[in-house]
């Protein structure tokens, strides 16, 4: 038994420390794209509150920046994800039904996901 313990040790120290997955990599614009995420989620639940007639289209946008940036399954989709939930739950957890400062939000946060988006591009497209 403690030859393969020795045995698997040493395998594991002569392949050396596992590579780290591109997709999982930190991206220099990552801290943005997760505040974008969050504006979509915000935006997904207050549209649909203050009858937006949208549907999904925010929940769509914020499905086609994962595909975009995170392909498959790893830890950087599950962050946007994660922020994605924390936008669309912290405002449930606020407003019942749409209000004056409901509409506002809104305004706001289209508004500073429209500046993300321009900024990113700016600087990051080619």
């Amino acid at each position: 038994m403690l030859k393969r313990i020795f045995a698997i040790f040493l395998m594991a120290a002569v392949a050396g420390p596992m590579p780290v997955r591109a997709q999982d990599a930190a991206a220099p614009f990552d801290a943005d794209l997760q505040r974008l995420a969050e504006i979509l989620g915000t935006l997904h639940y207050l549209r649909g509150i203050c009858g937006s007639n949208e549907g999904q289209k925010w929940r769509a946008e914020m499905q086609a920046l994962v595909d975009a940036e995170t392909p498959s399954a790893g830890e950087r989709r599950n962050r946007m994800i994660a922020s994605f939930n924390r936008g669309y739950n912290g405002f449930q957890q606020t407003y019942r039904t749409c209000t004056p400062a409901a509409t506002v939000a809104v305004r706001r946060y289209i508004d500073e996901g429209v500046k993300i988006s321009r900024d990113l591009t700016a600087r990051y497209a080619n």
